[in-house]
């Protein structure tokens, strides 16, 4: 080993969030629908939800995972958005009742046409063909869809189909489906340039866009709808509005809604989830940019002290909803964006969001030191988020640490500088910052 060869290098720096219960509660009778969910994609934090973890039919949100593949291999330069693909046979199972391109074997569409199709017009011969020319088959292709399901999270979901056909294995859930829009948000921005769009015509077919929400609301900007009589009518929505924050002048929401009873209840649905979710949380810069979390004594390196500090801020979203009981969405003014509520008295008033919240952080170290040499990944701490003394965020500080151990003689060099040091005992000891 060479002279003064204690070198500290880091290769990347990881901050986990792990989410806790929602923020608040929304009374089940008061919304028509068997499940849904509202995520935040920023924080990664459930605003509310219902039934969100029970398995249903997701139909043709099925979708969103095909899309989800088909551009993260267009960001990798597996495929191009203008390679220009022959349709094979396999545009023959798809039935004739059945959301389609009307693609026939050897036509030649691009992959950017398939996308639009599969994303606007709902075509399930577009999500075959992407399928096979993705995977080679479309069984291979399913696979794939599994794979990437469990990468992501999504603990209560199979795929046994690209295109949202009712089958036995063929399920998901409204929390691992907000899990999937949070990916193609995140991940996949581009997903949005196809799902924003209120018409689509291919070959002298048009198609119109069943969001009707598109038209309604201007900040609305996907993802997908679906229905199968199995599913009844879903919805996953998204929304990018601005807010009044400096610091995060932009927000976005996820709402999945399923098992509506009909198109335009499932709109009605999930716009009034979206706009209580914007009215009454918000988003919050809880750890801040390069924050110095602790420092931890570092043993036989010439490393005296590792430094624990963020790579990158850390959002936590906050409840601005100032009552304590379940929320009938029955008082919910959806032009106001307010609750009303109504005093002994008999006369009403809305329900003003909180302008201030009250919000503290505990961290607790996973370890007390390290001990070179080290060459892992290495949990360091965890940062426990509290609104009103409620748990609601713990943020995982992770790393990936490469510390050589000192030589011998750097050893005996240390040993005489511990020997003759008149400093305090506690200098090598575990030391933890302030964050609030």
């Amino acid at each position: 080993m060479k002279l003064y060869s204690a070198l500290l290098i880091i290769f990347s720096f990881f901050i986990v969030n792990i989410t806790h219960a929602s923020l608040f509660e929304v009374a089940p009778e008061s919304l028509e629908a068997e499940a849904w969910t509202v995520l935040d994609p920023q924080s990664g934090q459930v605003i509310t939800e219902h039934n969100s973890h029970v398995q249903r039919a997701p139909a043709s949100l099925t979708k969103m995972m095909v899309a989800y593949i088909a551009l993260k291999d267009i960001q990798a330069g597996k495929i191009s958005k203008n390679e220009v693909i022959t349709a094979t046979p396999v545009v023959n199972v798809v039935q004739w009742d059945e959301s389609q391109m009307y693609l026939k074997p050897t036509q030649q569409i691009t992959i950017d046409q398939l996308l639009a199709g599969l994303i606007i017009m709902s075509a399930n011969d577009a999500a075959v063909t992407l399928a096979e020319r993705i995977s080679g088959s479309v069984p291979a292709f399913v696979q794939r869809m599994n794979q990437e399901a469990k990468v992501l999270g999504m603990k209560d979901t199979n795929f046994a189909n690209p295109a949202g056909i009712t089958m036995d294995m063929h399920y998901s859930t409204a929390h691992d489906l907000a899990v999937l829009a949070q990916a193609l948000t995140n991940e996949t921005p581009d997903y949005l340039d196809y799902s924003k769009q209120q018409s689509f015509t291919y070959n002298q077919h048009f198609h119109r866009a069943t969001n009707i929400l598109l038209k309604q609301d201007a900040t609305v900007d996907g993802l997908k709808t679906g229905f199968t009589r199995a599913a009844g009518y879903n919805l996953a929505l998204t929304a990018n509005r601005p807010t009044q924050q400096f610091d995060l002048n932009q927000r976005r929401l996820i709402v999945v809604v399923l098992g509506a009873q009909s198109g335009f209840k499932r709109a009605e649905i999930a716009h009034q989830l979206l706009n209580l979710s914007y009215a009454y949380t918000r988003n919050e810069i809880a750890i801040k940019n390069k924050q110095l979390i602790a420092e931890l004594p570092v043993v036989a390196s010439t490393l005296k002290m590792f430094r624990v500090e963020t790579k990158k801020p850390s959002i936590v979203t906050t409840s601005l909803y100032n009552a304590n009981q379940m929320i009938d969405m029955r008082n919910f003014d959806n032009q106001t964006h307010r609750l009303i509520q109504t005093d002994a008295f008999g006369f009403t008033s809305a329900l003003e969001p909180l302008q201030q919240t009250q919000t503290h952080m505990n961290v607790e170290l996973l370890t007390q030191s390290l001990t070179a040499p080290i060459a892992q990944i290495q949990q360091l701490a965890r940062i426990h988020i509290y609104q009103n003394n409620r748990l609601i965020q713990t943020v995982l500080i992770e790393d990936v640490l490469q510390i050589d151990e000192a030589s011998w003689f750097e050893s005996i060099l240390n040993w005489f500088k511990q020997l003759f040091s008149f400093g305090s005992s506690s200098a090598n000891q575990a030391k933890i910052y302030p964050l609030n």
